[in-house]
């Protein structure tokens, strides 16, 4: 007989495919990760504070509706492990009835353990419906910005922090990079958007064998002056790897989707998400990560901007850095993060200068950014090349990546940067422009002849010249 009860008592449990131990178990697991995208308990503990820092961003407070669904998932948490113990109290006196004849009491207490079944299944579904509820407004908001990001509405309240290299002083008009390039014969516009439609571009000859060039320059430096590990990395990532960066669900329309996979807007996606769900011995870090790969941005914000050139492309290529530091050394890594991309602007002599953006000109998962931009003639004016991020762990916990010390059980999310070491396309703009010739022609910077077949310049008839 009480073999019999306990299988009746074994159907009950599983009747949700786990055991009473795993539902308990995995209720304290859900508690215990849900709120990925921010830390709850520092929003519990302070949410005043949490309130202020979005504001510094200009959004309104979100605290308190915060909580209250907090409040209310927590509370369906609760009373699920309550009647799980219930069920369980009136589970084990199933047998005890059934052995002593009291079928009264074996009857009532079944319909018990059905009844409190029947509860928990609805209690988790409730705690699961504000469970998502809650997921889907933290994934809205951005990080929270460092006490140290200049308060700033926009661009103009961005901060100079240095400037390197004075801006050449040309004794005749500067043009604008495309007006050369396309004088040469060598760039041309007209012919891509026949074939793709608007801002794409078509380079040829020595101009796509300088392009090339910087390029391989570039991840050539990163990897052997700045010590960075090169990656060659997907161009296709699915939906969980763009969860993980942050670009969705926010950023949607500026992403561009191919089948069940979407083309990657930087590579901080696919090199980011190396670390997505692991746990990492905290020795090992910082991991410092570079790849050159295309990118891909619909640029849907950008209606009306930077139409001349290729300044602002749908398809354009970049060397990425990324890097997966311990919380502890993350500020230092945003420094040498910025040193290495603007050592490539040294190597190159371009005139640059750097910029610490405000919280209203930071992007959605940054907590502080060191914008660089370089000096273009042809425009009079700096324009951005590299924007390198600390981001601290705020993708770390949309994508469950932690760190552990040694001999310690305790983890700890891990921080992440990334930053631009350099846009290529950029780098060809600023070469352009800044080694532009009065005769058309462009000079060659020394750091990259070797790589352009020892030639010196780029002729205004668009020939290579030794």
């Amino acid at each position: 007989m009480r073999g019999r009860a306990h299988c009746a008592l074994t159907a009950a449990l599983r009747a949700q495919g786990l055991t009473a131990a795993q539902v308990l178990r995995d209720a304290r697991q859900r508690a215990a990760t849900w709120s990925d995208m921010h830390d709850i308990k520092a929003l519990r503990d302070d949410p005043a504070a949490f309130d202020a820092a979005l504001a510094r961003r200009g959004l309104s407070p979100v605290a308190a509706e915060l909580l209250e669904i907090d409040e209310k998932r927590r509370a369906c948490i609760t009373a699920s492990e309550a009647a799980l113990a219930e069920r369980n109290a009136a589970s084990k006196q199933v047998g005890k009835a059934k052995a002593s004849g009291d079928e009264a009491e074996f009857e009532r207490l079944r319909a018990l353990v059905a009844e409190k079944k029947d509860e928990i299944t609805q209690l988790e579904a409730d705690a699961k419906g504000w469970d998502e509820k809650l997921q889907g407004r933290l994934m809205e908001l951005p990080n929270l910005p460092l006490p140290e990001t200049p308060d700033g509405a926009d661009e103009a309240d961005n901060v100079e922090a240095k400037k390197w290299g004075e801006p050449k002083k040309l004794d005749f008009e500067p043009k604008q990079h495309f007006e050369i390039a396309e004088a040469m014969g060598l760039m041309d516009m007209a012919t891509a958007a026949k074939i793709s439609g608007s801002r794409f571009m078509l380079l040829s000859g020595p101009m796509a064998r300088l392009h090339r060039a910087i390029g391989g320059f570039m991840i050539d430096h990163q990897t052997e002056t700045n010590g960075l590990t090169e990656i060659w990395a997907p161009a296709l990532v699915r939906d969980n790897a763009l969860y993980g960066t942050g670009q969705l669900p926010k950023f949607t329309d500026d992403l561009f989707k191919a089948g069940d996979h979407w083309l990657i807007p930087t590579a901080e996606v696919p090199l980011t998400n190396i670390v997505a769900g692991d746990i990492i011995d905290e020795a090992t870090l910082p991991r410092r990560y570079c790849a050159w790969t295309s990118c891909f941005r619909s640029e849907a914000g950008s209606a009306g901007r930077d139409t001349a050139g290729i300044l602002r492309q749908h398809q354009f290529e970049k060397v990425e850095m990324v890097s997966v530091a311990s919380p502890d050394t993350s500020m230092d890594e945003l420094e040498r993060m910025t040193r290495c991309a603007e050592s490539v602007l040294e190597a190159l002599e371009l005139p640059y200068r750097r910029m610490t953006l405000c919280v209203g000109d930071m992007g959605f998962g940054a907590r502080m950014t060191h914008d660089l931009e370089v000096w273009l003639p042809g425009q009079d004016a700096y324009r951005e090349i590299s924007s390198c991020s600390v981001c601290g762990d705020f993708q770390a916990r949309r994508m469950n990546a932690r760190c552990r010390k040694e001999g310690e059980k305790k983890t700890r999310f891990v921080h992440t940067l990334n930053g631009s070491g350099l846009a290529v396309g950029r780098a060809l703009i600023a070469v352009i422009e800044n080694y532009q010739q009065a005769d058309g022609s462009i000079l060659i910077p020394q750091a990259l002849r070797p790589r352009m077949g020892g030639a010196e310049k780029v002729s205004a008839d668009g020939t290579l010249v030794a």
